[in-house]
């Protein structure tokens, strides 16, 4: 019995750079693979810190009023 799942080999998915919970879509009859980027990532070095708060919630709440 199958399961519907397609089996991408290692070197493609290195060199795509897709990891596990990469992101899928459907556009007509073509499935889109696509990596999921980490926020921290797709920000680094958007905002100098001097300082780590030790709360992490308030911190990032305190940037996103900045």
């Amino acid at each position: 019995m199958t399961q519907g799942r397609i089996i991408i080999p290692k070197y493609i998915r290195k060199k795509a750079k897709i990891k596990e919970g990469g992101y899928v879509r459907v556009e007509g009859d073509t499935i889109v693979i696509e990596p999921i980027q980490s926020i921290a990532d797709k920000y680094y070095g958007i905002i100098k810190i001097e300082k780590w708060s030790d709360d992490l919630d308030e911190f990032a709440a305190e940037v996103m009023r900045r």
